[in-house]
């Protein structure tokens, strides 16, 4: 399995008790949706690595404690420690209307209701607070900050995204 083949659901922030049991912080919207994992890939040093998990409980405090099959001392449970955990894509549920994933509209045709086209979406940009559209037209980049109040329409089947954005924020990368 490789990582562009995965999403993130969280880290391993730390061991719990001495028999191997980790505690991980979730980047999920719904963390009760995987309270009843049976396996996850942990990245080891750039590898995705499966292990089986043999208990797992969601905490109040909304993080995962897990015990993974054959992890069952503090000395393996430290090794993990820091260790991001992922899911394949295959697990997201589809989603319908406007809503998407980041990774299923890159390479989208973006289209805004006043400039008209405006060029490929490349990726999502989600390193700070505002996440961002990045796209690419004649070696340009545009960024715009995403909202659900500019995206107008998602055309799955025409791989096209329909926005209407603030008048001007085109013309500043684009003229």
């Amino acid at each position: 399995m490789k990582l562009k083949d995965c999403y993130f659901i969280g880290h391993i922030s730390r061991k719990h008790g001495f028999k191997g049991d980790l505690l991980v912080k979730l980047d999920v919207d719904n963390p009760s949706e995987y309270k009843n994992l049976e396996s996850v890939f942990v990245d080891k040093k750039g590898r995705l690595v499966p292990f089986f998990i043999n208990a797992c409980k969601l905490t109040q405090k909304g993080f995962l404690h897990i015990h993974f099959d054959g992890i069952d001392t503090e000395a393996e449970a430290n090794k993990l420690c820091k260790c991001g955990l992922y899911l394949p894509l295959s697990f997201l549920p589809p989603l319908e209307g406007n809503k998407f994933y980041y990774h299923e509209i890159e390479g989208f045709k973006v289209i805004d209701r006043s400039y008209g086209e405006v060029g490929i979406l490349k990726e999502v940009i989600n390193q700070s607070v505002q996440p961002l559209f990045a796209i690419e037209k004649e070696d340009k980049e545009v960024l715009i900050p995403i909202a659900d109040s500019i995206i107008d329409k998602l055309d799955r089947e025409n791989k096209c995204l329909y926005l209407t954005c603030p008048e001007g924020l085109i013309e500043v990368y684009l003229g």
